[in-house]
């Protein structure tokens, strides 16, 4: 080998030595080149911004600023802008400190509790049915005699009312004699005819209304006399009396009433949600005007099975004991016949779990509780109830024992509540639509154009003036169709334009306010929505935006929340015309 090229070789092995030197300086890690950039992400380049923070366990509970969840402990998770958040539970209302003060929200605690319920009813003091009699006419006959002959009288069983002159009753009487005389008769010996005619004629006279110590005293009796004296068939009180001496009557006639006061019914009546709490033997205290200061308790006895279908009540019966009182030397009872009386049930269940009745609302028919869950949220609970007490509920499902329930200000959260499910049930607009360019002249003409045609119809329903509303309809096709031609082709408009013209499909001179209010409402929606994207393209401020939350009580099965536009800044409702014109509130843009 030649020294030149040798010389060669060494040369160009110790520059590769050197360049690996140097090139393992240039990578190892942390050694920085003077004047040289370290390499840094582009996003950690950007600092991220801290919306708020919250706890994932309860996420209602927010701060501006780091620290722990007041109510389990657990740092609070930051937030970035961009970021959704953890999502609160559907049904939840929360309130600030200072909202729970002015709205002057407390709660009760769910506990076991005895049921109490106070019942107080009105009813009837009548006699007792079972003890009431009518006296009627056996045979024809003439009133010789009135030995009772007032009503309100006390009478004995068997004691003689008046006196009757009947040929048919003397005839029998004499027939019996006769008989009688022959068995009786000790020269005629004693037959079985004559025992069987006797018996004959002593079952017709029974029959006549006549007792058989009547019967047994005609023997003894003079041939003149030709009266029978009318009994009473039992002890009490003369009802009515609807007869005079001297009168005739017929067989049937109606001549007595008698009834037994001696206890007496207080019937009062029960409707049907009242019939869970009432049970035969209850004590009941009872009050009459005719006793002023007396307190009578007596149980119940009956409760009457059959309920009255038009008035969804039944009668429930109470047994008075009714004393003999002396009076000016006459005797009655002390409780006068059919007087007016109220009565008090009270009620006392063992103990059942219970709410406050304030706590209990009903939303939509279905009864709701709002439970508070800390921090100021509220939760609201469908719930199961069983009977209604005087103060609470029994309640059977929806809330736990020692979870608290608001008891007042309950209205305001549900409203709160309400307010918030009817935007969040709003109707979706779709897909978002893409930023619009900067509108032509001629595209802010025909859009301007179309929204006051759209905001004279909203102006007459207002107005509750079906005239306008009819004459103003016409002119809503060529409005929507001024905006084919500008906006052809236009990013963001074809969609909307043709929801116009479905709406606007539907739309047509009505017969009443409710049918144009109907159709008018998926109009309007359509016309927000263009009016939105009209106020991101071109300068509008004459046109407003309005939301009412309560639309669905505007016309049969319309939406919660409606929404339509205007040129002022005081709303004016469309759904309801002068029955609430400034319910509404301002959309932004």
């Amino acid at each position: 080998m030649k020294p030149s090229y040798l010389a060669l070789l060494l040369a160009v092995a110790g520059a590769a030595a050197a360049g690996g030197w140097l090139l393992a300086r240039h990578d190892t890690p942390g050694h920085v080149h003077p004047g040289a950039a370290e390499a840094v992400p582009a996003d950690a380049a950007k600092e991220r911004t801290v919306l708020y923070y919250q706890s994932p366990m309860h996420p209602w509970i927010k701060s501006p600023k780091p620290g722990k969840c007041t109510i389990c402990g657990m740092d609070l998770v930051p937030v970035y802008e961009g970021d959704k958040g953890f999502d609160v539970a559907e049904g939840l209302v929360t309130l600030t400190p200072g909202g729970i003060t002015v709205t002057h929200v407390a709660t009760t605690p769910v506990a076991r509790r005895p049921l109490q319920r106070t019942l107080r009813v009105a009813g009837v003091i009548d006699d007792n049915d079972t003890r009431h009699r009518r006296l009627s006419a056996y045979v024809d006959g003439r009133i010789e005699e009135l030995f009772i002959n007032y009503v309100g009288a006390e009478v004995k069983e068997g004691e003689p009312l008046a006196s009757l002159h009947s040929p048919m009753l003397l005839t029998l009487e004499r027939e019996y004699l006769a008989v009688y005389r022959q068995t009786t008769n000790t020269a005629i010996p004693p037959r079985e005819e004559l025992a069987r005619m006797l018996s004959a004629a002593e079952q017709r006279l029974l029959q006549m209304g006549l007792s058989k110590p009547q019967i047994a005293k005609l023997a003894s009796r003079p041939d003149e006399e030709h009266m029978i004296e009318i009994l009473s068939p039992m002890s009490g009180t003369v009802v009515s009396r609807e007869i005079y001496a001297g009168q005739y009557v017929k067989e049937g006639d109606k001549l007595f009433e008698l009834a037994d006061f001696s206890t007496m019914w207080f019937r009062f009546d029960a409707y049907e949600r009242d019939l869970a709490w009432l049970r035969t033997g209850q004590k009941v205290r009872i009050t009459t005007p005719s006793l002023p200061g007396r307190v009578l308790e007596a149980p119940i006895t009956f409760i009457d099975p059959n309920l009255n279908e038009a008035t969804r009540s039944t009668k429930v019966r109470v047994d008075l004991p009714n004393p003999l009182i002396e009076e000016g030397g006459m005797k009655r009872r002390e409780i006068l016949h059919r007087v007016y009386a109220d009565g008090v049930v009270e009620i006392t269940l063992p103990e059942v779990l219970t709410l406050p009745r304030s706590a209990v609302l009903n939303a939509g028919g279905t009864p709701v509780a709002y439970v508070d869950q800390g921090g100021g949220a509220y939760q609201q609970r469908k719930l199961r109830l069983g009977r209604a007490g005087d103060e609470v509920w029994e309640v059977l499902d929806g809330v736990r024992e020692g979870e608290r329930v608001v008891s007042t200000g309950n209205l305001l959260l549900d409203a709160q509540a309400q307010l918030n499910s009817s935007v969040a049930s709003a109707p979706a607009p779709g897909a978002p639509a893409e930023a619009p360019a900067r509108a032509t002249p001629a595209q802010e003409q025909a859009a301007r154009a179309f929204l006051e045609a759209a905001t004279r119809v909203a102006d007459a329903l207002a107005a509750d003036s079906l005239d306008r509303y009819n004459q103003e309809i016409p002119k809503i096709p060529a409005a929507i169709a001024g905006l084919g031609t500008p906006f052809d082709g236009a990013s963001g408009w074809t969609r909307i334009i043709e929801d116009l013209q479905r709406s606007a499909a539907q739309l047509d001179k009505a017969s009443s306010l409710v049918d144009a209010r109907k159709a008018f409402h998926p109009f309007s929606a359509a016309s927000v929505e263009l009016a939105k994207l009209a106020r991101r393209a071109t300068p509008l401020e004459s046109v407003r935006i309005f939301q009412c939350p309560m639309t669905g009580r505007a016309f049969p099965g319309a939406p919660k929340v409606g929404a339509w536009i205007q040129s002022g800044s005081t709303a004016r409702n469309p759904f309801f015309g002068a029955e609430m014109l400034d319910c509404g509130t301002e959309l932004k843009p």
